[in-house]
């Protein structure tokens, strides 16, 4: 506890090796909190940065703490082919309104080896005609993969684009069985 009586607000975080590349895993007791893809060492000392900004609290890295035990569990499994779903408690505070509105939508109402376009989502929250502002939302997804903005797609059959990269979109499709493996 801090000198006030309250709970000081731990974060902590590890990078988990992948198949698409190393990923940041940070977690506080409310539950995961960020998945950052790409985690090397620059990508991974900004998005530790943001975190310290924008929780008030310094990340601490703890590859054995229980906090991020079941999400390399989950995430190890899922790469693996053996978990199509994530059970995980989620810490949502580093996003608000609209935008956690669509990726609770997107994280129980789209299975794994599905897909549903920007303005399906739009309509699925009772926000039709706006397919761009849920590209919006999935490009501030602070849990990418565990929440799958990779399942949202364009409703012309096209990709569309994803922060972690179009070529990993296509991994990610790819292992939940929705596009062929990449070639190369």
């Amino acid at each position: 506890m801090d000198t006030h009586g309250q709970y000081e607000r731990q974060v902590v975080w590890t990078v988990v090796g992948t198949d698409i590349g190393p990923l940041l895993l940070a977690a506080t007791r409310d539950g995961l909190v960020n998945v950052v893809f790409h985690a090397t060492d620059a990508a991974r000392d900004r998005a530790l940065e943001g975190l310290a900004a924008r929780l008030g609290t310094e990340p601490v890295e703890a590859p054995g703490s229980p906090l991020l035990s079941e999400a390399i569990r989950q995430v190890e499994a899922y790469f693996g082919g053996r978990r199509r779903d994530f059970d995980l408690p989620l810490d949502w505070s580093l996003i608000s309104g609209f935008n956690r509105e669509v990726l609770r939508e997107l994280a129980s109402g789209v299975p794994y080896g599905s897909v549903v376009g920007y303005g399906d989502l739009a309509d699925r929250v009772g926000r039709p005609g706006a397919a761009q502002a849920v590209g919006m939302a999935m490009g501030a997804n602070p849990l990418p993969v565990v929440v799958p903005c990779h399942r949202v797609v364009e409703s012309g059959g096209g990709i569309g684009g994803f922060g972690g990269g179009v070529g990993t979109k296509r991994q990610l499709l790819a292992l939940e069985g929705v596009l062929p493996e990449p070639l190369f």
